[in-house]
Protein backbone atom coordinates (compact mmCIF):
# COMPACT_ATOMS: atom_id res chain seq x y z
CA UNK A 1 0.00 0.00 0.00
CA UNK A 2 2.98 2.46 0.98
CA UNK A 3 4.37 1.59 -2.32
CA UNK A 4 1.26 2.43 -4.12
CA UNK A 5 0.88 5.88 -2.80
CA UNK A 6 4.41 6.71 -3.63
CA UNK A 7 4.46 5.61 -7.09
CA UNK A 8 0.61 8.12 -7.19
CA UNK A 9 2.57 11.25 -5.84
CA UNK A 10 5.74 10.46 -8.08
CA UNK A 11 2.86 10.63 -11.17
CA UNK A 12 0.87 12.97 -9.73
CA UNK A 13 3.71 15.66 -8.30
CA UNK A 14 1.58 15.74 -5.28
CA UNK A 15 3.14 18.36 -2.51
CA UNK A 16 1.22 19.88 0.23
CA UNK A 17 0.74 23.48 1.10
CA UNK A 18 2.81 26.47 0.00
CA UNK A 19 6.17 24.35 0.58
CA UNK A 20 9.16 25.27 -2.03
CA UNK A 21 8.69 22.04 -4.05
CA UNK A 22 11.81 21.69 -6.68
CA UNK A 23 11.49 20.59 -10.81
CA UNK A 24 12.62 17.26 -9.53
CA UNK A 25 9.62 16.73 -7.58
CA UNK A 26 7.35 18.10 -10.14
CA UNK A 27 7.21 14.69 -11.84
CA UNK A 28 3.25 15.59 -13.40
CA UNK A 29 5.43 18.39 -15.71
CA UNK A 30 8.00 16.36 -16.71
CA UNK A 31 7.15 12.38 -17.00
CA UNK A 32 5.01 13.13 -20.40
CA UNK A 33 8.35 14.20 -22.13
CA UNK A 34 10.52 11.24 -20.84
CA UNK A 35 8.50 8.93 -21.00
CA UNK A 36 9.63 6.12 -23.85
CA UNK A 37 13.10 7.58 -23.81
CA UNK A 38 16.43 6.27 -23.49
CA UNK A 39 17.63 8.68 -20.55
CA UNK A 40 20.32 10.41 -19.56
CA UNK A 41 20.83 11.58 -16.26
CA UNK A 42 23.45 14.08 -14.60
CA UNK A 43 22.95 13.52 -11.35
CA UNK A 44 24.45 13.22 -7.41
CA UNK A 45 23.59 13.03 -3.99
CA UNK A 46 21.78 16.22 -3.94
CA UNK A 47 19.44 14.30 -6.97
CA UNK A 48 16.18 13.65 -4.87
CA UNK A 49 11.95 13.25 -4.98
CA UNK A 50 11.69 13.49 -1.23
CA UNK A 51 13.94 11.45 0.19
CA UNK A 52 14.52 8.83 -2.59
CA UNK A 53 16.86 9.39 -5.17
CA UNK A 54 15.58 10.68 -9.17
CA UNK A 55 17.09 7.61 -10.39
CA UNK A 56 15.15 5.14 -8.31
CA UNK A 57 12.20 7.39 -8.78
CA UNK A 58 11.79 7.06 -12.51
CA UNK A 59 13.48 3.82 -12.19
CA UNK A 60 10.34 2.67 -10.29
CA UNK A 61 8.10 4.69 -12.70
CA UNK A 62 9.46 2.77 -15.80
CA UNK A 63 11.64 4.96 -17.36
CA UNK A 64 14.54 3.65 -18.97
CA UNK A 65 18.11 5.41 -17.69
CA UNK A 66 20.96 3.91 -20.12
CA UNK A 67 23.24 6.80 -18.21
CA UNK A 68 24.26 8.42 -15.43
CA UNK A 69 26.82 11.63 -15.45
CA UNK A 70 28.74 12.26 -12.51
CA UNK A 71 30.28 15.56 -11.95
CA UNK A 72 32.51 16.85 -9.14
CA UNK A 73 32.81 14.79 -5.73
CA UNK A 74 31.16 11.88 -7.54
CA UNK A 75 27.32 10.28 -7.98
CA UNK A 76 27.06 9.32 -4.42
CA UNK A 77 28.60 12.61 -3.63
CA UNK A 78 31.36 10.92 -1.44
CA UNK A 79 34.94 11.88 -3.34
CA UNK A 80 37.25 14.70 -1.94
CA UNK A 81 37.48 18.09 -3.86
CA UNK A 82 39.07 18.11 -6.55
CA UNK A 83 39.66 14.44 -7.11
CA UNK A 84 38.84 12.80 -10.68
CA UNK A 85 36.19 10.34 -10.98
CA UNK A 86 36.45 6.95 -11.88
CA UNK A 87 34.04 5.59 -14.55
CA UNK A 88 32.15 2.84 -12.81
CA UNK A 89 28.79 0.65 -12.65
CA UNK A 90 26.55 2.22 -9.97
CA UNK A 91 26.03 -0.81 -7.51
CA UNK A 92 22.29 0.23 -6.54
CA UNK A 93 21.16 0.62 -9.99
CA UNK A 94 23.40 -1.52 -12.29
CA UNK A 95 23.85 1.74 -14.96
CA UNK A 96 26.95 2.65 -16.25
CA UNK A 97 28.34 5.99 -14.84
CA UNK A 98 29.99 8.02 -16.90
CA UNK A 99 32.68 10.52 -15.53
CA UNK A 100 32.47 14.42 -16.02
CA UNK A 101 35.50 15.29 -13.52
CA UNK A 102 38.12 13.86 -15.39
CA UNK A 103 40.94 15.04 -17.53
CA UNK A 104 38.10 16.39 -20.37
CA UNK A 105 34.91 17.78 -18.71
CA UNK A 106 33.22 17.39 -21.22
CA UNK A 107 31.00 14.02 -22.65
CA UNK A 108 31.99 11.97 -25.53
CA UNK A 109 30.47 12.00 -28.83
CA UNK A 110 30.59 8.24 -27.83
CA UNK A 111 28.36 8.58 -24.61
CA UNK A 112 25.53 9.88 -26.44
CA UNK A 113 25.18 6.62 -28.63
CA UNK A 114 22.77 5.51 -26.32
CA UNK A 115 20.84 8.44 -25.03
CA UNK A 116 17.49 10.09 -26.68
CA UNK A 117 17.27 12.81 -24.30
CA UNK A 118 19.14 14.37 -20.74
CA UNK A 119 17.94 14.92 -17.45
CA UNK A 120 19.89 17.18 -15.39
CA UNK A 121 19.01 17.53 -11.37
CA UNK A 122 21.98 18.59 -9.47
CA UNK A 123 21.64 21.25 -6.35
CA UNK A 124 23.59 24.30 -6.85
CA UNK A 125 24.86 27.27 -4.01
CA UNK A 126 24.62 30.07 -6.06
CA UNK A 127 28.58 30.87 -6.51
CA UNK A 128 30.90 31.11 -9.63
CA UNK A 129 33.60 28.75 -8.49
CA UNK A 130 31.51 26.76 -7.33
CA UNK A 131 31.55 24.11 -10.31
CA UNK A 132 28.29 21.90 -11.13
CA UNK A 133 28.05 25.22 -12.95
CA UNK A 134 30.90 24.34 -15.46
CA UNK A 135 29.60 20.82 -15.65
CA UNK A 136 26.06 21.89 -16.67
CA UNK A 137 27.77 24.38 -19.67
CA UNK A 138 29.96 21.45 -20.54
CA UNK A 139 27.11 19.03 -20.73
CA UNK A 140 24.75 21.74 -23.14
CA UNK A 141 27.79 22.03 -25.66
CA UNK A 142 27.56 18.61 -25.59
CA UNK A 143 23.87 18.21 -26.09
CA UNK A 144 23.93 20.85 -29.00
CA UNK A 145 26.88 19.22 -30.70
CA UNK A 146 24.79 15.54 -30.60
CA UNK A 147 21.56 17.22 -31.34
CA UNK A 148 20.10 15.91 -27.48
CA UNK A 149 17.35 18.15 -25.83
CA UNK A 150 18.42 18.55 -22.67
CA UNK A 151 15.82 19.68 -19.84
CA UNK A 152 16.95 20.71 -16.45
CA UNK A 153 15.11 19.88 -13.08
CA UNK A 154 15.27 23.70 -11.25
CA UNK A 155 16.45 23.89 -7.65
CA UNK A 156 16.18 26.76 -5.05
CA UNK A 157 19.32 28.93 -5.11
CA UNK A 158 20.29 29.28 -1.35
CA UNK A 159 22.26 32.02 -1.97
CA UNK A 160 20.03 33.50 -4.55
CA UNK A 161 18.73 36.07 -2.61
CA UNK A 162 21.92 39.05 -3.97
CA UNK A 163 24.09 39.73 -6.42
CA UNK A 164 28.04 40.33 -5.66
CA UNK A 165 31.63 40.17 -6.24
CA UNK A 166 34.14 41.09 -9.22
CA UNK A 167 32.94 40.12 -12.37
CA UNK A 168 35.04 37.72 -13.88
CA UNK A 169 37.15 38.50 -17.16
CA UNK A 170 37.99 36.56 -19.90
CA UNK A 171 41.58 36.07 -19.11
CA UNK A 172 41.10 34.34 -16.26
CA UNK A 173 38.58 31.89 -17.47
CA UNK A 174 38.97 28.00 -15.94
CA UNK A 175 36.71 25.19 -14.87
CA UNK A 176 36.26 26.99 -11.52
CA UNK A 177 35.19 30.40 -13.47
CA UNK A 178 33.81 30.45 -17.18
CA UNK A 179 31.40 33.02 -17.57
CA UNK A 180 31.60 36.60 -17.30
CA UNK A 181 29.44 36.66 -13.92
CA UNK A 182 29.88 37.85 -10.50
CA UNK A 183 31.03 35.84 -7.70
CA UNK A 184 26.99 35.54 -6.26
CA UNK A 185 24.92 35.54 -9.29
CA UNK A 186 21.82 35.32 -7.62
CA UNK A 187 19.93 32.97 -10.21
CA UNK A 188 18.75 28.98 -10.08
CA UNK A 189 20.58 26.60 -12.18
CA UNK A 190 17.48 26.64 -14.73
CA UNK A 191 18.08 30.43 -14.95
CA UNK A 192 22.00 30.24 -15.38
CA UNK A 193 21.15 27.51 -17.92
CA UNK A 194 18.90 29.79 -19.92
CA UNK A 195 21.32 32.62 -19.69
CA UNK A 196 24.38 30.51 -21.33
CA UNK A 197 22.18 29.69 -24.25
CA UNK A 198 20.56 33.26 -24.61
CA UNK A 199 24.07 35.20 -24.07
CA UNK A 200 25.61 32.63 -26.58
CA UNK A 201 28.64 31.62 -24.30
CA UNK A 202 28.05 27.59 -25.83
CA UNK A 203 30.47 29.32 -29.13
CA UNK A 204 30.22 28.35 -32.52
CA UNK A 205 26.44 29.64 -32.88
CA UNK A 206 25.71 26.53 -30.85
CA UNK A 207 22.29 26.28 -29.20
CA UNK A 208 21.11 23.65 -26.65
CA UNK A 209 17.66 22.42 -26.91
CA UNK A 210 16.56 23.52 -23.76
CA UNK A 211 13.89 23.22 -21.06
CA UNK A 212 13.55 24.39 -17.15
CA UNK A 213 10.98 22.63 -15.37
CA UNK A 214 10.50 25.45 -12.50
CA UNK A 215 10.17 25.12 -9.27
CA UNK A 216 7.14 26.06 -6.90
CA UNK A 217 6.65 28.55 -4.67
CA UNK A 218 10.05 30.04 -4.82
CA UNK A 219 10.99 33.77 -5.15
CA UNK A 220 14.22 35.20 -4.95
CA UNK A 221 13.66 36.14 -1.33
CA UNK A 222 12.76 32.26 -0.34
CA UNK A 223 14.90 30.72 2.55
CA UNK A 224 15.72 27.35 1.88
CA UNK A 225 16.67 24.44 3.80
CA UNK A 226 19.04 22.19 1.90
CA UNK A 227 17.67 18.54 2.64
CA UNK A 228 21.19 17.06 2.29
CA UNK A 229 24.75 18.86 1.63
CA UNK A 230 25.57 19.40 -1.72
CA UNK A 231 29.17 18.76 -1.08
CA UNK A 232 31.83 16.75 1.22
CA UNK A 233 32.94 20.26 2.75
CA UNK A 234 29.70 22.44 2.59
CA UNK A 235 28.11 20.30 5.68
CA UNK A 236 25.20 22.83 6.94
CA UNK A 237 23.30 26.01 6.00
CA UNK A 238 26.07 28.88 7.82
CA UNK A 239 28.86 26.96 5.87
CA UNK A 240 26.74 27.38 2.99
CA UNK A 241 26.49 30.95 3.63
CA UNK A 242 29.74 32.03 4.42
CA UNK A 243 31.61 30.09 1.64
CA UNK A 244 31.30 33.27 -0.99
CA UNK A 245 33.49 34.82 1.37
CA UNK A 246 35.77 31.99 2.71
CA UNK A 247 36.16 30.37 -0.34
CA UNK A 248 38.49 32.62 -1.40
CA UNK A 249 40.66 31.90 1.36
CA UNK A 250 41.80 28.57 -0.97
CA UNK A 251 43.54 30.93 -3.23
CA UNK A 252 46.31 31.75 -0.06
CA UNK A 253 48.52 29.97 2.51
CA UNK A 254 45.66 30.32 4.88
CA UNK A 255 43.61 27.37 5.92
CA UNK A 256 40.02 27.34 4.78
CA UNK A 257 39.35 24.99 7.49
CA UNK A 258 39.11 21.95 5.47
CA UNK A 259 39.82 18.62 7.75
CA UNK A 260 37.86 19.95 10.37
CA UNK A 261 34.19 19.14 11.19
CA UNK A 262 33.79 23.21 10.30
CA UNK A 263 35.21 23.75 6.32
CA UNK A 264 34.63 27.24 5.37
CA UNK A 265 33.34 28.33 8.86
CA UNK A 266 36.82 28.64 10.17
CA UNK A 267 40.41 30.27 8.92
CA UNK A 268 43.71 29.39 10.22
CA UNK A 269 47.32 29.45 9.81
CA UNK A 270 50.28 28.19 11.54
CA UNK A 271 51.87 31.58 12.08
CA UNK A 272 48.72 34.11 11.98
CA UNK A 273 48.71 36.42 14.31
CA UNK A 274 46.50 38.42 16.85
CA UNK A 275 44.29 35.14 16.79
CA UNK A 276 43.10 33.32 20.36
CA UNK A 277 40.87 30.27 18.39
CA UNK A 278 42.83 27.09 17.58
CA UNK A 279 41.98 24.17 14.87
CA UNK A 280 44.18 21.11 13.90
CA UNK A 281 43.18 19.68 10.17
CA UNK A 282 43.13 16.28 10.20
CA UNK A 283 42.88 13.50 7.72
CA UNK A 284 39.25 13.39 6.46
CA UNK A 285 39.04 10.48 3.61
CA UNK A 286 35.74 11.99 1.51
CA UNK A 287 36.11 15.11 2.05
CA UNK A 288 40.01 16.34 2.67
CA UNK A 289 42.61 13.15 2.80
CA UNK A 290 45.68 15.71 2.61
CA UNK A 291 43.93 19.52 3.81
CA UNK A 292 46.71 22.28 3.99
CA UNK A 293 48.86 22.07 7.50
CA UNK A 294 47.80 18.42 8.54
CA UNK A 295 48.17 17.44 12.29
CA UNK A 296 49.63 21.03 12.78
CA UNK A 297 47.69 23.34 15.36
CA UNK A 298 46.12 26.41 13.35
CA UNK A 299 45.49 30.06 14.89
CA UNK A 300 42.74 31.87 13.31
CA UNK A 301 38.68 32.96 13.54
CA UNK A 302 35.86 30.74 14.13
CA UNK A 303 32.74 31.91 12.17
CA UNK A 304 30.19 29.11 13.24
CA UNK A 305 28.13 31.67 15.09
CA UNK A 306 28.86 34.15 12.55
CA UNK A 307 25.51 33.02 10.69
CA UNK A 308 22.36 31.12 12.06
CA UNK A 309 19.44 30.18 9.56
CA UNK A 310 17.39 32.33 11.26
CA UNK A 311 16.82 35.94 9.81
CA UNK A 312 20.34 36.79 9.04
CA UNK A 313 21.58 35.56 6.10
CA UNK A 314 24.61 37.74 4.50
CA UNK A 315 23.48 40.73 1.64
CA UNK A 316 27.24 40.83 0.78
CA UNK A 317 30.77 39.15 0.34
CA UNK A 318 32.35 40.11 3.65
CA UNK A 319 36.14 40.79 2.65
CA UNK A 320 37.04 41.67 6.07
CA UNK A 321 38.11 38.30 6.97
CA UNK A 322 40.41 38.04 3.84
CA UNK A 323 41.94 41.60 4.69
CA UNK A 324 42.20 40.64 8.64
CA UNK A 325 44.06 37.49 7.38
CA UNK A 326 46.58 39.63 5.08
CA UNK A 327 47.66 42.15 7.37
CA UNK A 328 48.00 39.78 10.54
CA UNK A 329 50.14 37.45 8.27
CA UNK A 330 53.97 37.87 9.01
CA UNK A 331 54.97 36.81 5.29
CA UNK A 332 52.91 39.03 3.23
CA UNK A 333 55.16 37.93 -0.06
CA UNK A 334 53.79 34.75 -0.33
CA UNK A 335 50.15 35.19 1.34
CA UNK A 336 48.78 34.52 -1.80
CA UNK A 337 49.04 31.91 -4.17
CA UNK A 338 48.61 31.12 -8.06
CA UNK A 339 45.34 29.86 -7.75
CA UNK A 340 43.80 33.16 -5.98
CA UNK A 341 43.12 34.83 -9.96
CA UNK A 342 40.78 31.65 -10.78
CA UNK A 343 38.80 32.32 -7.55
CA UNK A 344 38.66 36.13 -8.01
CA UNK A 345 38.14 36.01 -11.72
CA UNK A 346 40.21 39.11 -12.08
CA UNK A 347 43.97 40.38 -10.73
CA UNK A 348 42.64 43.39 -9.06
CA UNK A 349 41.32 42.13 -5.98
CA UNK A 350 45.25 40.79 -4.75
CA UNK A 351 46.50 44.25 -6.50
CA UNK A 352 43.96 45.80 -4.34
CA UNK A 353 44.16 43.98 -1.41
CA UNK A 354 48.17 44.30 -1.47
CA UNK A 355 47.85 48.26 -1.59
CA UNK A 356 45.82 48.53 1.83
CA UNK A 357 42.51 49.77 0.24
CA UNK A 358 39.48 49.64 2.72
CA UNK A 359 37.09 46.93 1.83
CA UNK A 360 34.83 49.77 1.12
CA UNK A 361 37.15 51.26 -1.31
CA UNK A 362 37.43 47.28 -3.62
CA UNK A 363 33.90 47.12 -3.45
CA UNK A 364 33.16 50.16 -5.23
CA UNK A 365 35.38 48.95 -7.71
CA UNK A 366 32.55 46.42 -8.35
CA UNK A 367 29.77 48.84 -9.04
CA UNK A 368 29.68 49.03 -12.40
CA UNK A 369 30.18 45.37 -13.51
CA UNK A 370 27.38 44.38 -11.11
CA UNK A 371 24.74 46.70 -12.77
CA UNK A 372 25.60 45.96 -16.47
CA UNK A 373 25.24 42.10 -15.20
CA UNK A 374 21.77 42.77 -13.86
CA UNK A 375 20.45 43.91 -16.98
CA UNK A 376 21.87 40.55 -18.36
CA UNK A 377 20.91 38.36 -15.50
CA UNK A 378 17.00 40.18 -15.44
CA UNK A 379 16.36 38.70 -18.90
CA UNK A 380 16.61 35.05 -17.64
CA UNK A 381 15.03 35.27 -14.37
CA UNK A 382 11.71 32.61 -14.25
CA UNK A 383 10.89 33.68 -10.71
CA UNK A 384 10.21 37.02 -8.50
CA UNK A 385 13.10 39.37 -7.99
CA UNK A 386 14.66 40.12 -4.57
CA UNK A 387 14.88 44.28 -5.67
CA UNK A 388 11.00 43.76 -6.57
CA UNK A 389 9.85 42.00 -3.66
CA UNK A 390 8.20 43.80 -0.45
Amino acid sequence: MLALTFLLMLETGCQPGNKIIPGAERTDAYLPLIRGKKLGIVANQTSLIGQTHLADSLLLLGIEITSIFSPEHGFRGDQNDGALIREEIDHNTGIPVKSLYKESKKPDPADFHNIDLVLFDIQDVGTRFYTYISTLHYMMMACAENNTGLIVLDRPNPNGFYIDGPILEPGFRSFVGMHEVPTVYGMTIGEYALMINGEGWLGNGLKCDLEVITCQNYDHNSKYQLPVKPSPNLPNMNSIYLYPSTCLFEGTVISEGRGTDYPFEVFGHPDLQNCSFTFIPESKPGAATNPKFLGKKCYGVDLRKYRELGDERPGKIDLSWLLFAYKNFPDKENFFTDYFEKLAGTASLREHIIRGMTEQEIRESWKDGLKDFKKTRKKYLLYPDFDILP
